[in-house]
Order: structure tokens, then sequence, then C-alpha cells
């Protein structure tokens, strides 16, 4: 019984480090080039180019989520200012134009809010 137990905290201890390294798996590069970001049940991916901010919306299985109802805020850092930008429905994702250039990595927040009026956010660092 003993040995049973110390091989399942064993199997345990190897396993759960190799979930916790898959839970995460989505940081980095997602399916636009930009960068992933959790916001509440969704995936959110931000792409910035010159003035535009670009998300597309992934559910829990990082399939694209159609915009249709969605809107959303992008408030990034640019030259130490925040640059707030208003997101729309455009296309496979939300869109907007910022004022200034953003550059390819701004830090930063996104808000989106839902068709059902939830409300979620991802940050961008």
């Amino acid at each position: 019984m003993l040995i049973q137990r110390l091989l399942t905290l064993g199997a345990l201890a190897v396993a759960l480090p190799l979930c916790a390294h898959q839970a995460c798996a989505h940081d980095g590069t997602g399916h636009k080039g930009g960068r992933i970001a959790d916001a509440g049940p969704y995936h959110i991916e931000l792409v910035t180019r010159d003035r535009t901010v670009e998300v597309t919306i992934y559910d829990a299985k990082e399939k694209a989520v159609s915009p249709a109802g969605f809107k959303g805020t992008a408030i990034l850092v640019v030259g130490g200012k925040p640059a707030r930008v208003v997101l729309a429905p455009a296309g496979t994702g939300l869109a907007g134009e910022a004022e200034m250039p953003l550059g390819a990595t701004p830090k930063g927040v996104v808000q989106i809010t839902g068709p059902d009026g939830a409300a979620a956010s991802g940050k961008f660092n």
C-alpha cells in the first residue's frame, strides 16, 4: 500500500509540471504572429502594425471566435504615455487605429466585451 502511494505521488510530481507547462503553452506567438493573453474564458491575440491594432479572440480550444457582437478597447503604452484604441468587429477579429505608431510589441491591456455583456481583459507585457 505504501509503495502504491509513493508511486502515485511520484507520478503526480512528474505530471503536474508537464500539465502546467501545457496550460501556458499559448504564451508567445499566436496564429497570426501576435502575442497571446488570457482574457476570462477567451485567449486573445494582439497584433500591432504601425497604427493598426488587430485582436483575434479564441475559445478555450484556441479556435477563432466570430467577432460579431464583441467590442473592445486597447490601452497600450507608447513613449511612456497611454494610447487608447477603440476596437470594433472587422474581418475575423476586432480592429482599430491609434493616433500614433505603436511599434510591434507595446505593453498594455486589451479589454473586450462579449455579445452577452460579459467583460474580460488580457494583459500584454
